[in-house]
């Protein structure tokens, strides 16, 4: 059997790779038995693989799951923290500023009287616990096409608990950002400000930060360290669209 295998953020630096192709004897044709054997021949990553998450063609897997002849297998620390029917939906992974106005007008339907916007910006300095005291830049980097798709998840999640909101926008920057520059928009619109959006736009960020997997390397004078989460995605967390 032969799979390709992804690795992100903390993995791509233990393992020294991005992609590898792996042939699979019968014995390790699950998520638990290619951990095993990624441990077994990269011990110097076996420790971030013991706690790494695992997704099988976009979507979270799990130990117990089967893996399939030429399936990509990703694995990944906890995140760090288009158009769809008849409501406007917009779901970007750029490498460029973000530009709310735009975003603002995008989501705006003409029934719309309230937006609310989150967005989020790269610190220069923090006193938060397993951060750097002293930021110069960040690196973000995701496992796009899944990212795109969590995406998609979060935006049904809102609209499934928050009926009046119409226009969604769930952005993240990829890529080297500099301290003050804008790094991830989460936008939702609705009639009035009453009709949840400003609720819906907390809970997309939250929730981009537990399920999409995106993350960030610190980077400044004391050193560079990938920022993992700590949320371990349930069954519950896949999509209910997938198969």
């Amino acid at each position: 059997m032969q799979i390709k295998v992804l690795f992100f953020a903390t993995l791509r630096d233990r393992i020294g790779a991005r992609q590898l192709e792996v042939a699979l004897d019968e014995g390790a044709q699950s998520i638990g038995g290619l951990r095993s054997e990624l441990m077994r021949r990269h011990p110097a990553a076996s420790q971030n693989l013991q706690v790494a998450l695992a997704a099988i063609n976009e979507e979270f897997a799990f130990d117990s799951d089967a893996i399939q002849d030429g399936d990509e297998v990703a694995f990944f620390p906890p995140v760090s923290g288009g158009a769809a029917g008849a409501f406007p939906e917009i779901f970007r992974l750029p490498t460029g500023p973000i530009d709310h106005n735009e975003i603002i007008a995008a989501i705006t339907t003409p029934r719309c009287g309230a937006v609310c916007l989150f967005t989020g910006i790269v610190r220069g300095a923090t006193d938060k616990p397993g951060h750097l005291a002293q930021t110069e830049w960040l690196e973000y980097e995701a496992y796009q096409a899944m990212a795109l798709t969590k995406m998609k998840q979060v935006a049904a999640e809102i609209r499934a608990r928050w009926r009046k909101v119409e226009g969604i926008a769930i952005i993240q920057r990829l890529g080297v950002l500099q301290v003050g520059e804008n790094t991830v928009l989460c936008a939702c619109s609705a009639p009035h400000r009453d009709d949840g959006c400003f609720e819906a736009a907390r809970y997309g960020i939250d929730r981009l930060k537990e399920i999409v997997p995106v993350w960030k390397k610190e980077v400044g004078a004391d050193g560079a360290s990938w920022i993992e989460g700590a949320y371990l995605p349930a069954a519950s967390d896949k999509s209910v669209t997938a198969p």
